[in-house]
């Protein structure tokens, strides 16, 4: 008989899953595009549990209003990732730190991913 906690997420154990890194990069990628607003939240979406990417779109919508009160328009960010420290805190979930330089400055982006479904999915991202 099937219950309920059949149709939620499923966790998945690391070794089932492929290298974090490249999506930790990508996702860093994604997410400053989607602030600087040359990116739409919704292409993540798959990529981000449902309360991580609210956080996501609730962030992106008030960089929209700052541009919009300062009169600046949406511009391709310019940054380079300088390293990314990747640790397991248990089986099936991974926590890394992205290092970030801009023309502006140097920021830390720290992300929670875990195994769910059979793939990788950011359960919480935060710029430092």
């Amino acid at each position: 008989m099937m219950t309920l906690e059949d149709f939620a997420p499923q966790p998945t154990p690391s070794a089932e899953l492929p290298d974090p890194t490249p999506l930790l990069q990508s996702l860093t990628r994604g997410v400053l595009e989607v602030l600087a607003g040359v990116r739409e939240a919704d292409q993540l979406a798959r990529w981000f549990s449902e309360d991580a990417f609210i956080v996501l779109t609730t962030r992106a919508n008030l960089s929209a209003r700052a541009r919009s009160a300062r009169g600046v328009a949406p511009a391709r960010p310019v940054f380079r990732i300088l390293s990314t420290h990747v640790s397991s805190p248990a089986d099936g979930i991974v926590e890394a730190t992205l290092i970030v330089q801009t023309p502006g400055r140097t920021r830390a982006v720290a992300v929670r991913l875990e195994g769910l479904d059979r793939r990788w999915r950011a359960t919480s991202l935060a710029m430092l």
